[in-house]
């Protein structure tokens, strides 16, 4: 499926910048202010807040094969076809699960 979005462009009603990418959309997940896209191949297209998760750059090439994407107020954490999680986001909110 396809994403239209509206309201507070802080809060991801915006997004026009990946608009084109929000194509064979199978689920969307959101934080406070931000959202997650999972597409139907297993790759993720997030817009919003950067401070709540809309900028996934930093992740970007390790969100393949993505299974499901669960969200915290501030944060994404996705699960990968080999069962390991990548999350991004805030990290008071989850978004660095670097130490574990």
């Amino acid at each position: 499926g396809s994403v239209i979005t509206w309201g507070s462009p802080q809060h991801g009603g915006d997004s026009s910048a990946v608009q084109h990418q929000l194509r064979n959309v199978q689920q969307v997940e959101a934080t406070f202010g931000a959202f997650a896209a999972i597409l139907s191949d297993g790759s993720v297209i997030t817009w919003g807040n950067p401070q709540s998760g809309g900028d996934s750059s930093a992740v970007q090439h390790q969100l393949r094969n993505v299974q499901q994407v669960q969200a915290s107020m501030g944060a994404f954490a996705a699960i990968l076809s080999d069962g390991s999680v990548i999350t991004w986001g805030s990290p008071q909110h989850g978004g660095d699960s670097s130490a574990v």
